[in-house]
């Protein structure tokens, strides 16, 4: 391919040079003028002077070879062929021969850079491959505000992060960072500059962005969070690294046919992230960490802001607890003035007087993170310096009378327990909503079915650790299982969950949304009466009669409220949303929370974080059924456990102490070979009784959906919004759930 043309002999003074020696007549726009003058001259008319690109819609007039490897290198001349990387890169026939011609000095390069690219199973080694990965020139911005100009810089320079943190105009980066002279910003920019701006750059580039030395590659050589592997289950919060989201499809539908730069740029991003989340991470801290070569690299630059702002509005970054000073700002621009509404008292599950332990939280939840990877608790426990503790798997079943439970009969029982929760999903596929029956009913009537055919009698013992397990489901839902959609009572399972060890907060709750509500108005006592929101503003009525005015108003009253009218809504709320809201079970479950003057239980269940209790009979499933040892490490002695199902009947009439007397008398049962001490502290949820909260947490009633907790999530009229346990399919029932609800509600308000 090399030809034996004989190049002309160029004119002086064809290209101007810049203090950093960088040329800036590149691109078609620059050279038209002096290309046509130059041809003017030319008395040879049947000598190509210049040679235009062949790549159809490339705007560059007279090429300029960027690569300046081989002895006859075009240069900025006449070349038998121009290879396009960009509308402002090319490199000449010459310097192609050079390296991809056996005979030519630069062959052993390029094929050892063959080897390498091969053996990371990148895409296929080419020419242009090689020179956009090894040959082009890196770009660089200044740092002074008042400049922010780009340079080229010469061929020899590895662009790294510090240099690039560091840039002024002028540098000298070879063995000196002495600048010279002052006016180095004054001089113009390369004109291709501005093109890497336009709309079609990007679409015209050859070969994407490949980044150099990420900070992203640490995690994807091994998949850590936050991604997961092509071929394994989803986690929450988690990406994976190679394939684009729904919303980020929707958001960036430019790189639908090649997200590549997209990705990287998301990952990168994503990994600085976690790499240190106890800081905002602002455009200025990414933009270094970019390296790559050539013009795309202030695309790169362009691009990683907005998808900054987008993570950050998603809440895959600067979320959890920040110190943001007054300058900053994690998205572009100031939004809306909103109202949010809660429940009295209560966010998160925690309780707003003083009902702690020594800082142990008793609030809804509890404060066991289910799953620690990624899960957003977890991540404000670090950043405020908490260390969780991991919860071990044990757990010894405790009858009364005081005998530890055979091993062996647990895991027997919890092997049929979850056979018939097998069967009950086979029996789920392929019924409609009109089919569903209660949970409870069918697991009944498959248990009976099994004795039948079976012919297994299971001993009393047995039945009754069946029965804890039961009471165990009941926890999980929130309800009498004859309550429970059997069709839909797991819906969110089919959904990504958090991956990790079961950790403990062991402060309570509270550390966090102190922390949380830090700068925030937060007004309490103001039972809102009605939301108003057929005008340009909305407007919420308290019980006073106060009116308070916004643009948009965020409600995330407990699902119970909603359903007996709490507050009235003008409009009222469409029938479809409260459809599904009556469609959920506002699930009720109540705690019990004991210190004690010292932990007598240490010594029975050996360092394990909770203990089951065996039922002694079925009408008793659900009373103090698991013991969680709230203060593992031993400092302070705090049980608590809870009551659930039916059992939450049979102590809704009964006052505090007559709840502690129960609790006390089965513990003294499971510890009945020793004195078991009176606590000095207790304390019982009420949420049933409390007027504006009035349950636990959400479940799927017999003939519902999963696809209810959705509609209840849908805004109004791109007004009112609402966020909560009950508006979160993924997680509901959870103090995660409530939170990213809130996160996503803030994400959907900042995009109006």
């Amino acid at each position: 391919m090399s030809t034996g043309r004989i190049r002309t002999k160029k004119k002086s003074s064809s290209l101007d040079q810049s203090p950093d020696n960088l040329p800036l007549r590149s691109s078609g726009r620059q050279v038209k003028k002096k290309a046509a003058e130059a041809a003017e001259d030319d008395d040879d008319a049947s000598e190509k002077k210049y040679r235009k690109c062949e790549k159809a819609g490339c705007t560059a007039t007279c090429p300029v070879c960027f690569a300046s490897a081989a002895e006859r290198c075009a240069k900025n001349g006449y070349t038998s062929r121009w290879y396009h990387l960009s509308c402002g890169e090319h490199f000449c026939n010459e310097c192609f021969d050079h390296y991809y011609r056996s005979h030519k000095d630069g062959y052993e390069k390029y094929t050892a850079w063959k080897r390498i690219w091969t053996s990371n199973g990148k895409s296929e080694p080419s020419p242009k491959a090689f020179m956009a990965d090894q040959q082009l020139p890196y770009w660089v911005q200044c740092t002074k505000p008042e400049c922010g100009k780009w340079r080229q810089l010469t061929k020899e320079i590895q662009l790294t992060s510090q240099i690039a943190k560091t840039y002024r105009c002028g540098m000298k980066l070879n063995n000196s960072t002495k600048i010279e002279g002052s006016d180095q910003c004054s001089m113009p920019e390369d004109l291709r500059v501005a093109e890497v701006s336009d709309h079609w750059w990007y679409s015209m580039l050859i070969l994407p962005p490949l980044l150099k030395d990420s900070v992203a590659a640490p995690f994807l050589s091994a998949y850590f969070q936050p991604f997961y592997q092509p071929n394994e289950c989803g986690k929450a919060l988690c990406v994976r690294p190679d394939v684009m989201e729904l919303d980020e499809l929707y958001e960036f539908p430019e790189y639908s046919r090649d997200p590549t730069m997209y990705l990287a740029l998301r990952n990168l991003i994503l990994s600085l992230w976690y790499t240190s989340c106890k800081e905002v991470l602002t455009p200025h801290k990414c933009t270094h960490r970019i390296i790559v070569r050539g013009l795309v690299r202030i695309r790169c630059v362009q691009e990683m802001e907005r998808i900054l702002y987008f993570m950050a509005r998603k809440g895959l970054i600067n979320t959890g607890i920040l110190s943001v000073s007054s300058d900053q700002h994690l998205l572009p621009k100031e939004y809306h003035n909103v109202i949010v509404l809660e429940a009295k008292d209560r966010i998160g599950g925690r309780v707003w007087d003083d009902r702690t332990f020594k800082g142990v939280t008793v609030g809804k939840g509890a404060q066991i993170v289910n799953g620690c990877v990624n899960n957003p608790i977890a991540l404000m426990c670090e950043q405020l310096g908490i260390k969780m503790h991991k919860l071990g798997e044990r757990c010894d079943l405790i009858q009364e009378g005081g005998r530890i439970t055979d091993p062996t009969i647990d895991k027997r029982m919890d092997f049929h327990f979850n056979a018939i929760l097998d069967v009950v999903s086979e029996w789920r596929k392929d019924k409609t909503q009109h089919q569903d029956v209660p949970l409870g009913e069918k697991i009944q009537e498959i248990y009976k079915a099994f004795i039948q055919e079976s012919g297994i009698q299971f001993s009393d013992l047995e039945e009754k650790v069946l029965q804890f397990h039961l009471s165990n489901l009941e926890y999980a839902c929130g309800s009498d299982l004859h309550q429970v959609s059997a069709r839909s009572w797991d819906h969110n399972e089919f959904f990504a969950q958090f991956a990790g060890d079961h950790t403990l907060l062991t402060p309570g709750y509270s550390t966090i949304i102190d922390k949380l509500a830090e700068g925030v108005d937060v007004r309490l006592k103001l039972p809102v009466h009605s939301i108003d929101y057929s005008g340009e503003e909305v407007q919420v009525t308290t019980a006073d009669g106060t009116v308070w005015t916004a643009q948009k108003v965020l409600v995330t009253v407990p699902l119970a409220l909603l359903q007996k009218n709490a507050i009235q809504f003008n409009p009222p709320l469409p029938e479809r949303k409260m459809k599904a809201i009556n469609s959920l079970g506002a699930g009720v479950i109540e705690k019990v929370a004991l210190q004690f003057p010292y932990r007598f239980w240490d010594s029975k269940i050996q360092g394990a974080d909770f203990f089951g209790h065996v039922p002694p009979s079925s009408s008793k499933r659900g009373l103090f059924s698991v013991f969680y040892d709230m203060d593992p490490q031993g400092k302070y002695s705090v049980l608590m456990s809870v009551v659930t199902g039916d059992a939450v009947t049979t102590i809704k009439n009964l006052d505090d102490k007559q709840v502690l007397q129960l609790c006390m008398t089965v513990l003294r049962e499971l510890f009945k070979e020793q004195e078991v001490p009176d606590p000095v502290k207790y304390f019982v949820t009420r949420w049933n009784k409390d007027p504006w909260i009035q349950m636990a947490y959400s479940f799927v009633k017999t003939g519902g959906s999963g696809e209810a907790y959705d509609v209840i999530a849908e805004d109004l009229q791109g007004t009112i919004f609402f966020a909560g346990e009950a508006t979160n399919r993924h997680f509901p029932q959870t103090v995660t759930g409530a939170y990213l609800s809130g996160v996503r509600e803030a994400s959907k308000i900042a995009a109006f």
